[in-house]
């Protein structure tokens, strides 16, 4: 097992910012499930990272993986500098981006499952949170607008639980603009905290589009939507938190959807 370089170190502290991970390509996925998840998909992988003394919990992981990916053994002091947990695994990879992914591309997979759309989602840990219930739920891809976080920050991959990298998706995009072309394929239901139809069971081809949490959706877009869906409350409580609708909309979209496993 190698130790890196300098220049390798100084690279790899840099890519908890957005920035840095869309001029070099690469991304930082940790923990293990979410490491097997990254290997085990379409992504390509260019290095494997091990924090100094972990070598022997990892070995019989390590033997599985190709000879041609390095792997590199860190200190403590330099795995400080990649991440912020208190209590790592030890385990980290260096993930490459791939190559975006056009609208048309989600417009082809119409057929695969219902799709969903994310405005403003500024939260790292609701983002990765949805991700992973929209995979487990069997959606075929997700579109985030403009103004949301980067779901190739760290934050957002270690909550998603490796489900990012299964979920096709669309970056930075306008939805006042897509919408009449999505709509001309799908049904798009829209959340509104006020008003609107109980949610119900749906086809495959239904976009579920969501706002942040603190804002919800603005009225421009809900007005563009097919159908409102408001989740009515039968208790106490101020409010349900932007993860727990979702799971609560996805569930009856898919609820009678044929499932895809």
């Amino acid at each position: 097992m190698q130790h890196p370089s300098k220049a390798q170190l100084r690279l790899w502290n840099r890519l908890d910012k957005a920035k840095i991970r869309e001029e070099t390509g690469l991304f930082l996925a940790e923990g293990f499930k979410v490491v097997q998840a990254l290997l085990e998909s379409d992504w390509n992988v260019q290095a494997l990272l091990i924090l100094e003394g972990r070598k022997e919990k990892w070995r019989v992981f390590l033997e599985t993986l190709p000879v041609s990916l390095p792997c590199y053994e860190l200190t403590d002091r330099e795995w400080k500098g990649l991440t912020r947990d208190v209590s790592p695994e030890g385990i980290l990879a260096v993930g490459i981006i791939p190559p975006r992914l056009e609208f048309s591309a989600m417009m082809a997979r119409a057929d695969e499952g219902p799709l969903l759309l994310l405005h403003e989602i500024n939260n790292p840990g609701n983002l990765g949170t949805v991700i992973r219930t929209a995979s487990w739920f069997g959606f075929s891809g997700m579109i985030l607008s403009q103004g949301s976080v980067d779901p190739l920050n760290p934050k957002v991959i270690r909550a998603a639980m490796g489900s990012l990298f299964s979920l096709p998706y669309v970056a930075g995009a306008n939805l006042l603009e897509l919408l009449p072309m999505l709509r001309e394929v799908f049904s798009v239901v829209g959340s509104s905290v006020r008003t609107g139809k109980r949610p119900h069971p749906c086809g495959r081809k239904t976009a579920l589009i969501l706002g942040s949490e603190s804002h919800g959706l603005p009225e421009d877009l809900l007005q563009m939507t097919d159908e409102q869906w408001n989740i009515p409350r039968r208790g106490g409580g101020e409010s349900l938190s932007l993860p727990q609708a979702a799971a609560i909309l996805m569930y009856e979209i898919a609820r009678e959807a044929p499932s895809r496993r």
